[in-house]
């Protein structure tokens, strides 16, 4: 049963960690607005899909483009950094059973994220800022959107400083040796999150002054440059961000630790070095950078980055063989993965997340962050199709399934409709992959990104209706019904989890369904392994002990490559002409 420590803080009656209660709070409040915004950029999505399937063309132009622009900052900013800042006040406070210090500065930085990000929706869903998600200039926002946006990347800055800042304090006052493989990778995360902010402010602190009328203008090229540092470092904090919550899953779901927890740590510092750079790929064409430049980044750098991802790759389906063998199912090559606990909302938030995030959209993304692919599908609907699989696809389905048992332990409430919440993951993934089918088809087709009308019927320049075709048709179609599939998942999952809030049995033991009991001790991934005085040791082994995930790793490896292979087989018959 849980008891109280005293008036600032309580032991969880599950877990046994020590949660200091102004962090609880603090969680719960960046917990709440997160779903809020996914319920809004859901909506959008659903709305803007619905106009971009032909057949249907649901809204008019200008309302799509406002709804579009509203759509990517609320889905790619705010719903997954009020995720993550939550991610980051728990595992810097109540995974270290530590206080949290300063907590001014937490509120502060939330309420200036908040109010930032409720203004910018704003101007944009009133169609006062339609400069898409990127903002490139001459596109021009009023000063007032671009001051909100810088309002909440300061407050992220402020929230990231404090996770760090609770960190340290734990570290000096002996709470904790090693950090936690958890903690460790939303320290990662933190890192790439400090670098992309930065960066972004930095872009558009003088396209505020410019709007504003301070400055007659600004450089398009040093904008650009500089917002690709935000714009896809917010993937990448994303991609960081998930790691960390598919080693908490695996640990919680099966016990499982990695074979090699080094070797984990090692891939996420990959990521703090290498990650961004592949940001280059954005600025193929932009004449302000060498070709050197473009293609050491677009290349070498990003493949050290790959790198990180495959030892993940490999390490997390490990983690999971080695804690179902662990647990006595050992016939077979695969005999742990068809006993895994497959209707667990954990599990299958984490089997679907590494599908779609590793074979769809990671393979995608190598083939096409490539320089010689990209210039000839960056501006098609094979972009959005690519970085779907890994933001929406893979990082939200893992922080939704993470959710499930984060909710009713720091809310205190009975998990409700937990029928739905075991089949949610496989809903909502099964969608995305329909989604994705036909938005990277269509894209494959030339079909671009970002149009209204891809019938062009009032361009009279144009001869021929070059995207009426039957196969275009079919593609367009996927992408609506994936959508409408994807949004009714996204939907049961808001439904849950307001409802748990809401209406949730109050207990300070809530049922979590099938997890480890000592997920959360000393030994497991989502706690640490560092081999300290007191943690379980892995047993020692004659074979290798994790054959299965092996097997699926060499697997993934040969898809990947016959792809890539593909690839470039498709370059060698594109029509080039030199005279």
């Amino acid at each position: 049963m849980q008891t109280a420590i005293s008036g600032l803080a309580r032991r969880c009656g599950v877990t046994g960690l020590v949660i200091n209660r102004s962090a609880e709070r603090l969680i719960k409040f960046h917990a709440v607005t997160a779903v809020l915004f996914l319920a809004l950029g859901g909506t959008l999505a659903l709305l803007i899909a619905l106009t971009r399937w032909q057949v249907v063309h649901l809204l008019p132009a200008k309302q799509f483009y406002a709804f579009l622009s509203a759509h990517g900052m609320v889905m790619l900013i705010f719903w997954i950094l009020f995720f993550e800042m939550a991610g980051l006040v728990f595992g810097s406070t109540v995974l270290l059973s530590a206080r949290m210090v300063v907590p001014r500065l937490g509120w502060v930085a939330y309420a200036m994220m908040l109010g930032g990000a409720v203004v910018a929706t704003g101007l944009m869903l009133t169609d006062r800022a339609t400069v898409m998600f990127t903002s490139y200039p001459p596109l021009q926002a009023p000063p007032l959107y671009y001051a909100s946006v810088l309002v909440f990347a300061v407050g992220a800055i402020l929230g990231v400083v404090h996770f760090f800042i609770n960190v340290l304090a734990a570290r000096m006052r002996g709470d904790v040796g090693s950090l936690p493989l958890f903690t460790f990778a939303l320290a990662g995360a933190g890192i790439i999150a400090l670098w992309s902010l930065i960066s972004g402010a930095a872009a558009l602190l003088p396209a505020f002054l410019w709007s504003a009328g301070v400055i007659d203008s600004i450089d398009p090229g040093v904008y650009r440059l500089l917002y690709w540092g935000l714009g896809h470092g917010a993937q990448q904090v994303n991609l960081a961000a998930m790691v960390a919550v598919w080693y908490g899953l695996a640990s919680l779901m099966t016990g499982g630790r990695p074979l090699n927890e080094g070797l984990s740590r090692f891939a996420i510092v990959l990521y703090i070095f290498f990650i961004n750079m592949g940001a280059m790929h954005h600025l193929l064409v932009d004449p302000g950078l060498t070709p050197w430049l473009r293609n050491i980044n677009t290349s070498y750098f990003m493949y050290l980055a790959v790198l990180g991802s495959l030892i993940h790759g490999f390490s997390i389906p490990a983690s999971v063989e080695l804690g179902m063998r662990t647990q006595g199912h050992r016939r077979g090559l695969f005999g742990w993965l068809r006993r895994a606990p497959w209707g667990e909302p954990g599990f299958a938030a984490l089997a679907v997340s590494l599908f779609l995030f590793g074979v769809m959209g990671g393979i995608s993304g190598v083939i096409i962050g490539g320089p010689q692919v990209n210039m000839i599908v960056h501006n098609t609907l094979l972009s959005p199709a690519h970085f779907h699989m890994t933001v929406v696809a893979g990082t939200t389905i893992a922080f939704m399934g993470l959710a499930y048992y984060l909710v009713p332990l720091i809310f205190q409430r009975q998990l409700v409709l937990r029928g739905w919440a075991r089949y949610q993951p496989y809903l909502y993934g099964a969608g995305m992959v329909v989604w994705g089918i036909g938005t990277g088809l269509a894209g494959h087709w030339g079909v671009p990104r970002r149009h209204w009308d891809i019938t062009f019927d009032r361009v009279s320049t144009l001869p021929t209706q070059i995207f009426q075709t039957t196969e275009v048709d079919v593609f367009m179609a996927l992408l609506g019904i994936g959508a409408v599939i994807a949004v009714i998942g996204g939907a049961m999952f808001v439904t849950i989890i307001v409802a748990t809030v809401a209406l949730g049995q109050r207990t300070a033991t809530p049922d979590l369904g099938r997890v480890m009991a000592n997920a959360f001790s000393s030994a497991p991934a989502v706690a640490g392994a560092s081999g300290e005085e007191g943690e379980a040791q892995a047993p020692a082994h004659g074979a290798f002990e994790a054959p299965g995930a092996l097997v699926l790793s060499l697997a993934f490896l040969t898809l990947f490559v016959l792809l890539y292979g593909f690839s470039w087989f498709e370059l060698s018959t594109v029509p080039w002409q030199v005279r």
